[in-house]
């Protein structure tokens, strides 16, 4: 299995029935993030992102910041922005700017395969897309909204109007990049996921998973106006060290926050444990293989 995705993890101790927002924060940049690595090669180098001319990218909900990392990391200008998490964006704070925070760094463990060239440049922003731009700035040539859709009830609708606002800060006919959940039958993890919507019953449409529908990505790019102007498919496996590391990191995506609030956390981390189970090797290792989609668009 690809070592990156089986690092060990520390277990945080003392759960309490609540949501942990920073240690959520933690199991999503040391665990989780990094399935996603394969989409995000996949884009950028479809994009050509870097390159001789260079790429300012706007990051549409850009969480921890591998994403951008990633890109700074070919060369690219890169912006942030994160309203929805604050805990994440301290993170990409500390990766992209290198703000020290209490307690254990990331550093070490993110000064890896893209090196320290693409720290300290990065802008990075807790607000509106509006709040990522200065007098004078340039349009922003690239914008990426890596989050994927189909994970919750509801979440094309704030991704709309997010692109909506977000789209005047390009140039005409920038490329827009929404990501998503491939179809269920492509994604082992959706076992997984179903799990938070049995759980999560009675707040069904208050957050908890749903599975993806086809044309999910294309719906939103219509409503904000976008230009569609190709598609792709990437396998994102999920490869986690152990059982715990695979439930920490699945429940650091938010998706069975609704579960727990109908439920309790013990009761959540069983039953995924269970659903778990036919993807672990022999070894202790779990293993899930995923398909994402994601979608190209231009700005009018």
């Amino acid at each position: 299995m690809t070592p990156t995705l089986v690092r060990r993890h520390r277990s945080h101790a003392g759960r309490v029935p609540s949501v942990d927002r920073c240690a959520r924060a933690r199991d999503w940049a040391e665990i989780q993030e990094r399935m996603l690595v394969p989409l995000y090669e996949a884009v950028y180098e479809r994009l050509e992102v870097g390159g001789a001319a260079g790429t300012r990218l706007l990051g549409l909900g850009c969480g921890s910041g591998l994403a951008l990392l990633m890109a700074a990391a070919r060369g690219a200008a890169v912006t942030g922005v994160e309203s929805a998490a604050p805990e994440r964006l301290a993170l990409a704070r500390e990766r992209l700017q290198g703000e020290s925070l209490q307690g254990e760094s990331l550093q070490g463990d993110r000064a890896d395969a893209w090196g320290t060239r693409a720290r300290g440049a990065a802008r990075l922003v807790e607000g509106d897309p509006a709040d990522a731009v200065g007098p004078g700035d340039p349009p922003f040539d690239l914008i990426t909204a890596f989050q994927p859709v189909g994970g919750t009830a509801g979440d094309s609708e704030g991704l709309g109007a997010l692109l909506e606002s977000a789209a005047p800060l390009a140039e005409r006919g920038a490329p827009v990049v929404l990501a998503g959940w491939g179809p269920p039958e492509g994604c082992a993890t959706s076992s997984v996921l179903r799990v938070a919507t049995k759980l999560a019953d009675p707040l069904r449409g208050a957050g908890s998973w749903r599975p993806a529908l086809r044309d999910d990505l294309e719906e939103i790019t219509h409503r904000a106006g976008l230009r569609p102007d190709g598609s792709g498919r990437v396998a994102c496996p999920f490869g986690y060290a152990d059982m715990d590391s695979a439930v920490r990191g699945l429940l650091s995506t938010g998706l069975f926050d609704a579960a727990i609030g109908a439920t309790d956390p013990a009761q959540v981390e069983k039953e995924m444990t269970e659903a778990l189970h036919p993807h672990q090797r022999r070894d202790g290792t779990v293993w899930m293989p995923n398909v994402f989609r994601y979608v190209i668009a231009r700005t009018p």
